[in-house]
């Protein structure tokens, strides 16, 4: 029975592994350990970064989540998600050193953790088309420099995803001559792989210098790379 449990462990220890290689990690539980070592990647990267940020999404097999719990031998934590599932993960020496353990407060619920790079969000609602386009080279240089995969990738453009109440006009696109029109809405997953569906925008990269601007803050900008 006790070699059956250590071969489980070990099992268990090998696919996490496969997962932390893939960017994902899934399962019941997932260690405090491997969310740290991605939020540690991106803060030890020493490409351009000013215009992006770092944060870990929790994606569950069913339903949504609103927070996730952080629990170890002296580390009781709440994590609150925003609506896309995302958060800014603590770093806790003392979480790691226990390795506590995240999981969801539904019992025995499965879900996955993927790192997410997205654009900043200005609190006054006004982008640059330029600076948008800096800041989703920002974001492919982090991708490329964690998965070689993405070197043929290019940057499309951006997605403006909003809370699931936002309603009327999301956004509009204001042209150099001072001209502006209201951007068409859709609704699509806040990620290209997939997921819950929000209201959003999509701007695609052009030669026209503008300015997209928000009626209400994004819940997220998301970088599009073909």
């Amino acid at each position: 029975m006790r070699r059956s449990r250590h071969l489980l462990a070990l099992l268990v220890l090998l696919q996490a592994t496969r997962l932390a290689a893939a960017g994902t990690l899934e399962g019941e539980w997932v260690s405090y350990r491997d969310a740290y070592r991605a939020m540690v990647s991106f803060e030890k990267y020493g490409g351009a970064k000013n215009l992006v940020q770092n944060q870990v999404q929790v994606v569950p097999r069913e339903g949504e989540a609103a927070e996730l719990d952080l629990d170890g031998k002296s580390t009781h934590l709440k994590i609150a998600l925003d609506p896309t599932g995302r958060a800014v993960f603590p770093l806790l020496k003392a979480a790691y050193d226990e390795n506590a353990v995240l999981a969801l407060p539904r019992k025995d619920a499965q879900f996955a953790l993927r790192p997410r790079v997205s654009i900043n969000v200005r609190p006054d609602g006004a982008y640059d088309t330029a600076d948008l386009r800096a800041a989703c080279e920002q974001a492919l240089g982090y991708a490329r420099y964690v998965d070689g995969t993405m070197r043929s990738r290019q940057c499309a453009g951006v997605r403006f995803v909003f809370d699931r109440k936002a309603a009327g006009t999301l956004a509009r696109l204001r042209r150099a001559d001072g001209s502006s029109a209201m951007m068409a809405a859709s609704e699509a997953p806040a990620f290209a792989d997939g997921g819950p569906l929000f209201p959003g925008v999509t701007y695609r990269f052009g030669a026209e210098r503008a300015q997209v601007l928000t009626a209400s803050a994004p819940v997220a900008i998301t970088p599009l790379f073909e």
